[in-house]
């Protein structure tokens, strides 16, 4: 039977999870938060989930405790970053701090950050830019096993590659909530996948193929080997277009972020390292914040205003779902399957601590 567990219990297990691992404290307090951030915000791909990854990735010398952000190359307003194989949840938050810096000077920032291990929920940096009524871009490649098909293709050429897009919707006294726009470029999150596999659940036709290339509904196609040794894959979302996307999100976040791009059969290791390439905009710097202002609320009222489609509750902007789902998760608490807490559990035993 899943458990239900209040947020702060959860991070506080996985701060000591984190401690035990090599991380300093505030280290551990922060990415144990933001993993319980993502399953409050409804993503339990990107949640607590990652956890035993993690570890098992410090375990074998991938991700490196305590690491910062180093700064390769600085020309102002455009900034070349390297994660030096850190926390992303730590590295990224970094990235994001020195951006801002730029903004403040220049009115935007573009940089590029290489070699971050998992960053989590890409929308955790759109969220940070917004909330400083600030637009933020970011377009992000994943270099671990290859888990989705590239369109017509037959088996796993690349990772789930996120896009996002945070713009604040009204400027000062005006300012409602944000449009943050994250999502994977492959059908679902990978993640999802692992937490439907541990649920026993079918996923919906069209997202998987299986090790053959065949459609298949069953997730443990991407989550385990099959009979053959061989892993299933993903589909692209939105066929070509989708495809197309993430072949940019590839191209942007790896090949010139300097991290480098997904090229060579998988193997079992279990890090997982992303590349970013992030734009950051104060639309005040751009002689536009009143009609900005007034125009983005007016588009989004635009839309409100339609009728509801039959049998739905009518039009949902990005980041709507985001913040019903935290506001209801705070009171209901997190719901944990099985199979996720005891591999937390195991992933405690790993570094000696009894969960």
């Amino acid at each position: 039977m899943p458990k239900h567990f209040l947020p702060q219990v959860l991070e506080d297990q996985l701060c000591q999870l984190f401690e035990a691992a090599g991380s300093r404290q505030a280290e551990a307090r922060a990415v144990a938060a933001n993993l319980v951030l993502a399953n409050l915000s409804g993503h339990d791909s990107h949640g607590i989930g990652m956890a035993p990854r993690y570890i098992d990735a410090i375990c074998e010398g991938g991700l490196i405790p305590n690491a910062s952000v180093h700064i390769r190359t600085d020309h102002g307003m455009l900034l070349g970053l390297d994660g030096q194989r850190g926390f992303g949840q730590i590295v990224g938050k970094q990235a994001m701090d020195l951006a801002f810096e730029r903004v403040r000077q220049h009115g935007a920032c573009i940089y590029s950050l290489s070699h971050a291990h998992h960053l989590g929920r890409i929308g955790h940096f759109a969220e940070m830019a917004v909330e400083r009524e600030w637009i933020s871009l970011h377009f992000v490649n994943v270099r671990s096993r290859p888990v989705v098909a590239a369109w017509h293709g037959g088996d796993g050429r690349f990772g789930t590659n996120p896009c996002c897009i945070g713009i604040p919707m009204g400027l000062g006294p005006d300012r409602r909530e944000p449009f943050v726009l994250d999502f994977a470029t492959s059908r679902v999150a990978q993640g999802k996948m692992r937490v439907a596999h541990n649920l026993g659940k079918a996923v919906e036709p069209g997202t998987l193929i299986d090790e053959n290339g065949h459609p298949t509904t069953r997730p443990g196609v991407v989550v385990v080997p099959q009979s053959n040794g061989r892993y299933g894959a993903l589909m692209p979302f939105g066929e070509h277009k989708g495809f197309g996307l993430a072949v940019a999100c590839e191209l942007l976040g790896g090949a010139l972020s300097g991290g480098g791009t997904w090229h060579q059969d998988a193997d079992d290791r279990r890090s997982v390292y992303n590349g970013m390439l992030g734009i950051v905009i104060d639309p005040k710097a751009m002689g536009v914040a009143e009609s900005f202002s007034s125009e983005a609320l007016a588009f989004a009222d635009w839309l409100k205003a339609s009728p509801n489609a039959p049998g739905t509750d009518g039009v949902h902007l990005a980041g709507e779902p985001e913040r019903a789902a935290r506001q209801a998760k705070q009171k209901l608490g997190i719901e944990v399957d099985d199979n996720t807490w005891a591999e937390i559990v195991a992933a405690g035993h790993k570094v000696g601590l009894k969960i």
